[in-house]
Protein backbone atom coordinates (compact mmCIF):
# COMPACT_ATOMS: atom_id res chain seq x y z
CA UNK A 1 0.00 0.00 0.00
CA UNK A 2 0.76 3.84 -0.84
CA UNK A 3 0.60 6.55 1.70
CA UNK A 4 0.20 9.87 0.08
CA UNK A 5 -1.19 13.53 0.90
CA UNK A 6 -3.25 15.99 -1.21
CA UNK A 7 -6.22 18.21 -0.97
CA UNK A 8 -9.81 17.80 -2.13
CA UNK A 9 -13.20 18.93 -2.50
CA UNK A 10 -15.93 16.32 -1.51
CA UNK A 11 -17.92 15.51 -4.85
CA UNK A 12 -20.43 13.21 -3.46
CA UNK A 13 -20.69 10.28 -0.37
CA UNK A 14 -22.66 7.15 -0.05
CA UNK A 15 -22.90 4.36 2.99
CA UNK A 16 -21.09 1.88 3.23
CA UNK A 17 -22.17 -1.12 5.46
CA UNK A 18 -22.72 0.11 9.15
CA UNK A 19 -20.22 3.18 9.97
CA UNK A 20 -18.04 3.90 6.58
CA UNK A 21 -18.90 5.72 3.54
CA UNK A 22 -17.27 5.81 0.34
CA UNK A 23 -16.14 9.14 -0.54
CA UNK A 24 -15.61 10.61 -3.99
CA UNK A 25 -13.19 13.84 -4.20
CA UNK A 26 -11.34 16.31 -6.92
CA UNK A 27 -8.08 16.25 -5.87
CA UNK A 28 -5.14 18.47 -7.64
CA UNK A 29 -2.43 16.31 -7.72
CA UNK A 30 -4.56 12.96 -8.60
CA UNK A 31 -7.38 13.47 -10.05
CA UNK A 32 -11.21 12.35 -8.92
CA UNK A 33 -10.17 9.60 -6.29
CA UNK A 34 -12.77 7.54 -4.16
CA UNK A 35 -11.79 6.07 -1.09
CA UNK A 36 -13.16 4.84 2.18
CA UNK A 37 -13.77 6.39 5.02
CA UNK A 38 -14.54 3.81 7.95
CA UNK A 39 -16.10 4.43 11.20
CA UNK A 40 -17.22 7.97 9.66
CA UNK A 41 -20.85 7.25 10.84
CA UNK A 42 -20.40 6.90 14.01
CA UNK A 43 -20.91 9.47 16.85
CA UNK A 44 -17.17 9.39 17.98
CA UNK A 45 -15.47 9.77 14.31
CA UNK A 46 -12.06 10.96 13.99
CA UNK A 47 -13.70 12.67 10.52
CA UNK A 48 -16.86 14.25 12.42
CA UNK A 49 -18.50 16.14 9.74
CA UNK A 50 -15.30 16.75 7.41
CA UNK A 51 -16.15 14.70 4.80
CA UNK A 52 -19.17 16.30 3.41
CA UNK A 53 -19.85 17.47 -0.21
CA UNK A 54 -18.85 20.94 -0.78
CA UNK A 55 -15.92 20.65 2.19
CA UNK A 56 -12.27 21.11 1.51
CA UNK A 57 -9.66 19.57 3.10
CA UNK A 58 -6.16 18.19 3.59
CA UNK A 59 -6.14 14.28 3.10
CA UNK A 60 -3.59 11.45 3.64
CA UNK A 61 -4.91 8.37 2.03
CA UNK A 62 -3.77 5.06 1.66
CA UNK A 63 -4.09 3.31 -2.12
CA UNK A 64 -4.09 -0.53 -2.60
CA UNK A 65 -4.38 -3.35 -5.27
CA UNK A 66 -8.42 -2.41 -5.31
CA UNK A 67 -10.06 0.62 -6.83
CA UNK A 68 -10.62 2.56 -2.78
CA UNK A 69 -8.27 4.00 -1.07
CA UNK A 70 -8.50 4.71 2.53
CA UNK A 71 -8.83 8.40 4.04
CA UNK A 72 -6.47 8.19 7.02
CA UNK A 73 -6.03 11.67 8.05
CA UNK A 74 -8.98 14.66 7.18
CA UNK A 75 -8.01 18.27 8.09
CA UNK A 76 -11.01 21.02 7.07
CA UNK A 77 -9.27 23.86 5.01
CA UNK A 78 -12.63 25.42 4.06
CA UNK A 79 -16.42 24.22 4.99
CA UNK A 80 -18.07 27.00 2.74
CA UNK A 81 -20.82 27.69 5.82
CA UNK A 82 -22.25 30.23 3.94
CA UNK A 83 -23.66 27.84 1.06
CA UNK A 84 -24.42 24.94 3.17
CA UNK A 85 -26.85 27.38 5.32
CA UNK A 86 -28.55 28.46 2.44
CA UNK A 87 -30.56 26.03 0.26
CA UNK A 88 -30.01 27.71 -3.09
CA UNK A 89 -26.80 28.28 -2.85
CA UNK A 90 -26.48 24.39 -1.75
CA UNK A 91 -28.41 23.53 -4.69
CA UNK A 92 -25.73 25.52 -7.13
CA UNK A 93 -23.03 23.96 -4.88
CA UNK A 94 -24.52 20.52 -5.74
CA UNK A 95 -24.85 21.13 -9.86
CA UNK A 96 -20.99 21.91 -9.79
CA UNK A 97 -20.56 18.79 -7.76
CA UNK A 98 -22.77 17.14 -9.79
CA UNK A 99 -21.04 17.98 -13.72
CA UNK A 100 -17.41 17.74 -12.33
CA UNK A 101 -18.02 14.23 -11.13
CA UNK A 102 -19.51 13.29 -14.66
CA UNK A 103 -16.53 15.07 -16.45
CA UNK A 104 -13.50 13.95 -14.43
CA UNK A 105 -12.41 10.95 -15.12
CA UNK A 106 -10.92 8.70 -12.03
CA UNK A 107 -7.37 9.38 -11.78
CA UNK A 108 -6.29 11.96 -13.98
CA UNK A 109 -4.95 15.04 -12.40
CA UNK A 110 -5.95 18.31 -13.61
CA UNK A 111 -5.00 21.17 -11.56
CA UNK A 112 -7.00 23.80 -14.03
CA UNK A 113 -10.38 21.73 -13.29
CA UNK A 114 -9.49 20.94 -9.74
CA UNK A 115 -8.70 25.05 -9.21
CA UNK A 116 -12.25 26.42 -11.28
CA UNK A 117 -14.45 24.28 -9.14
CA UNK A 118 -12.52 25.12 -6.05
CA UNK A 119 -12.59 29.42 -7.01
CA UNK A 120 -16.51 28.35 -8.11
CA UNK A 121 -17.83 27.38 -4.83
CA UNK A 122 -15.77 30.34 -3.06
CA UNK A 123 -17.41 32.85 -5.19
CA UNK A 124 -20.97 31.28 -4.13
CA UNK A 125 -20.11 31.32 -0.70
CA UNK A 126 -19.24 35.11 -0.85
CA UNK A 127 -20.93 36.50 -3.86
CA UNK A 128 -23.44 34.35 -5.33
CA UNK A 129 -24.58 35.75 -8.68
CA UNK A 130 -27.06 34.32 -11.18
CA UNK A 131 -25.09 33.17 -13.82
CA UNK A 132 -22.43 31.77 -11.61
CA UNK A 133 -23.35 28.13 -12.59
CA UNK A 134 -24.09 28.45 -16.35
CA UNK A 135 -20.74 30.23 -16.31
CA UNK A 136 -18.91 27.45 -14.77
CA UNK A 137 -20.35 24.92 -17.38
CA UNK A 138 -19.22 27.18 -20.23
CA UNK A 139 -16.33 27.38 -18.63
CA UNK A 140 -15.71 23.71 -18.12
CA UNK A 141 -17.47 22.54 -21.78
CA UNK A 142 -14.02 24.81 -23.36
CA UNK A 143 -12.05 23.30 -20.98
CA UNK A 144 -13.03 20.15 -21.71
CA UNK A 145 -12.85 21.17 -26.01
CA UNK A 146 -16.71 21.24 -26.18
CA UNK A 147 -17.89 24.69 -26.14
CA UNK A 148 -20.17 26.23 -29.14
CA UNK A 149 -18.98 28.14 -31.33
CA UNK A 150 -20.47 31.39 -30.65
CA UNK A 151 -18.56 33.95 -33.50
CA UNK A 152 -20.56 33.00 -37.30
CA UNK A 153 -22.61 30.06 -38.36
CA UNK A 154 -21.19 27.08 -38.47
CA UNK A 155 -22.87 25.99 -41.41
CA UNK A 156 -22.49 29.43 -43.70
CA UNK A 157 -19.48 31.03 -41.90
CA UNK A 158 -21.48 34.28 -41.69
CA UNK A 159 -21.22 36.14 -38.84
CA UNK A 160 -24.78 37.57 -38.36
CA UNK A 161 -27.21 38.31 -37.45
CA UNK A 162 -26.82 34.44 -35.07
CA UNK A 163 -30.42 33.45 -34.19
CA UNK A 164 -29.84 29.84 -32.77
CA UNK A 165 -27.80 27.46 -31.43
CA UNK A 166 -27.74 23.65 -32.22
CA UNK A 167 -24.84 21.53 -30.28
CA UNK A 168 -25.36 18.64 -32.51
CA UNK A 169 -23.94 21.42 -35.53
CA UNK A 170 -21.60 22.88 -33.29
CA UNK A 171 -22.68 25.85 -32.73
CA UNK A 172 -24.44 29.01 -33.30
CA UNK A 173 -26.60 29.29 -37.14
CA UNK A 174 -27.77 32.52 -38.81
CA UNK A 175 -31.37 32.89 -39.81
CA UNK A 176 -31.03 30.75 -42.79
CA UNK A 177 -29.23 27.86 -41.93
CA UNK A 178 -31.28 28.25 -38.53
CA UNK A 179 -32.26 25.05 -36.56
CA UNK A 180 -32.01 24.15 -32.86
CA UNK A 181 -33.11 26.38 -30.29
CA UNK A 182 -33.46 30.19 -30.56
CA UNK A 183 -31.33 32.26 -29.05
CA UNK A 184 -30.75 36.17 -28.24
CA UNK A 185 -28.47 38.70 -28.72
CA UNK A 186 -28.23 39.39 -25.03
CA UNK A 187 -27.07 35.71 -24.26
CA UNK A 188 -25.38 34.83 -26.86
CA UNK A 189 -23.39 38.58 -26.02
CA UNK A 190 -23.06 37.31 -22.34
CA UNK A 191 -21.53 33.45 -23.45
CA UNK A 192 -19.21 34.79 -25.56
CA UNK A 193 -17.93 37.22 -22.81
CA UNK A 194 -18.07 33.77 -20.53
CA UNK A 195 -15.65 31.81 -22.81
CA UNK A 196 -13.88 34.76 -24.73
CA UNK A 197 -12.39 36.22 -21.09
CA UNK A 198 -15.03 38.54 -19.80
CA UNK A 199 -16.35 36.59 -17.07
CA UNK A 200 -16.23 39.44 -14.45
CA UNK A 201 -18.48 41.16 -16.97
CA UNK A 202 -20.52 38.20 -17.34
CA UNK A 203 -21.15 37.85 -14.23
CA UNK A 204 -22.41 41.09 -13.40
CA UNK A 205 -24.92 40.48 -15.77
CA UNK A 206 -28.74 40.76 -13.76
CA UNK A 207 -31.40 40.64 -16.64
CA UNK A 208 -33.55 37.96 -15.59
CA UNK A 209 -34.60 36.89 -18.99
CA UNK A 210 -31.15 36.99 -20.02
CA UNK A 211 -30.24 34.95 -17.06
CA UNK A 212 -32.47 32.19 -17.07
CA UNK A 213 -32.04 31.81 -21.37
CA UNK A 214 -28.14 32.08 -20.41
CA UNK A 215 -28.98 29.38 -17.87
CA UNK A 216 -31.23 26.78 -19.85
CA UNK A 217 -28.77 27.23 -23.30
CA UNK A 218 -25.61 26.07 -20.69
CA UNK A 219 -27.25 23.25 -19.21
CA UNK A 220 -29.05 22.08 -22.55
CA UNK A 221 -25.38 22.12 -23.89
CA UNK A 222 -23.73 20.36 -20.87
CA UNK A 223 -26.36 17.92 -20.61
CA UNK A 224 -25.99 17.22 -25.06
CA UNK A 225 -22.34 16.82 -24.42
CA UNK A 226 -22.55 14.37 -21.58
CA UNK A 227 -25.81 12.46 -22.62
CA UNK A 228 -27.21 12.35 -19.13
CA UNK A 229 -29.92 15.29 -17.61
CA UNK A 230 -28.32 17.47 -15.13
CA UNK A 231 -30.19 16.26 -11.75
CA UNK A 232 -29.39 19.28 -9.72
CA UNK A 233 -30.32 21.76 -12.54
CA UNK A 234 -33.68 20.06 -12.88
CA UNK A 235 -34.74 19.48 -8.90
CA UNK A 236 -33.78 23.45 -8.60
CA UNK A 237 -36.22 24.25 -11.91
CA UNK A 238 -39.34 22.51 -10.54
CA UNK A 239 -39.08 23.62 -6.51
Amino acid sequence: MTLYRDVGVVLRTWRLGEADRIIVLLTPGHGKVRAVAKGVRKTRSKFGGRLEPTSHVDLQLFTGRGELGIVTQAETIDRFENLRLDPDRFSDASALLEVVDVVAPDGDPDRRRFDMLLGALRTLDENPVPLLVPAFYLKLLAHEGLAPHLDACVRCRTEGPLVAIEFGEGGTLCADCRRGRPISAGALAVMRAVVGGGLADALAVTDRAVCVEVDAVATAAVEYHLERRMRSRRVMETA
